[in-house]
């Protein structure tokens, strides 16, 4: 079941690695949570509406806080934040 779950991820992201969930949730608490917490992700006026927008806005962030992640880092974030609170 993880196998097709991860393989489900990685189709989405359209990228040559597997997400790697927990390294997108350690990046996230470690940068993101200082902002905001979760209400953001679950309010019903949320901005986020597809997968499309949440890599927007996740690439919005990293950029606005000059972080060096690299494109499968942000991946990673991406991956975790659909699993964790979108379901796209």
């Amino acid at each position: 079941m993880k196998l097709i779950a991860g393989a489900g991820i990685f189709l989405m992201l359209g990228s040559a690695h597997a997400a790697d969930l927990e390294n997108g949730d350690d990046l996230h608490f470690e940068h993101c949570t200082g902002c905001h917490d979760s209400a953001v992700y679950t309010r019903a006026s949320r901005n986020v509406q597809s997968l499309d927008r949440l890599g927007t806005q996740v690439r919005f962030c990293k950029n606005s806080l000059s972080l060096t992640w690299f494109d499968d880092e942000v991946d990673d974030v991406i991956a975790y934040l659909n699993q964790a609170y979108y379901h796209f």
